[in-house]
């Protein structure tokens, strides 16, 4: 899980971000990305990618990677810009966003010599590389990966105490059977991504939600 961060110290990188979204294909709640930039050489056991620890072992974790981290960022967009400018481009800003928030404990503000990126490719001005799943293969990416998602789904547990008919706290925004029932019954609220929507409303719904 090391092995691709040991690369780029040995090349001279000292300040390596490692980035990770959540929520990206949730129909309620924002997109989420973590920028983190992890201290050299540590590797702190049970990082994973956020999808394969249980609710209680990414909270543990949670806690553990923020007192290690040299600095985290988060970034987060929400419903009105990702149906203006779609999911990828809300979870390319999330990020972007997220290192630009990067924060070291006395929160200053730490810019990253070297950025690793799961999937994603941005535009910026760091030398980048994406990695496909690597949530999975960098234990950088995999702690962004639990900061976001532990952050989202704490989030989201507020979220159900104002939208309770949604059972968010459950869902955390994830169409589920009872999350896509409570839409045809009541319709969306404001956190929802309406162009997401189209294929659970029908179109009668559509009209009287959006006219």
């Amino acid at each position: 899980m090391l092995s691709i961060e040991k690369e780029l110290w040995n090349e001279g990188y000292n300040y390596i971000a490692c980035i990770d979204e959540v929520g990206r294909g949730c129909l309620a709640g924002e997109v989420v990305a973590c920028a983190i930039i992890m201290p050299k050489e540590l590797l702190i056991e049970k990082v994973n990618d956020s999808k394969k620890l249980t609710p209680k072992t990414r909270d543990k974790l949670y806690d553990i990677i923020l007192e290690n981290a040299v600095a985290v960022g988060l970034g987060a967009v929400g419903p009105e810009t990702i149906d203006e400018i779609n999911i990828k481009n809300s979870t390319k800003l999330a990020m972007k966003m997220a290192i630009k928030n990067l924060k070291n404990k006395d929160g200053q503000g730490v810019t990253p010599d070297y950025v690793l990126i799961d999937a994603e490719k941005l535009d910026i001005d760091i030398p980048q590389k994406n990695i496909i799943k690597g949530d999975s293969k960098c234990h950088g990416i995999a702690a962004a990966s639990i900061i976001a998602k532990v952050y989202r789904d704490r989030q989201c547990i507020e979220l159900a105490k104002e939208y309770p008919e949604y059972a968010f706290e459950k869902n955390k925004g994830y169409g589920t059977k009872v999350h896509r029932e409570a839409l045809k019954k009541v319709g969306p609220c404001p956190i929802h991504r309406l162009t997401f929507l189209k294929k659970i409303l029908d179109e009668a719904q559509q009209l009287s939600f959006w006219g």
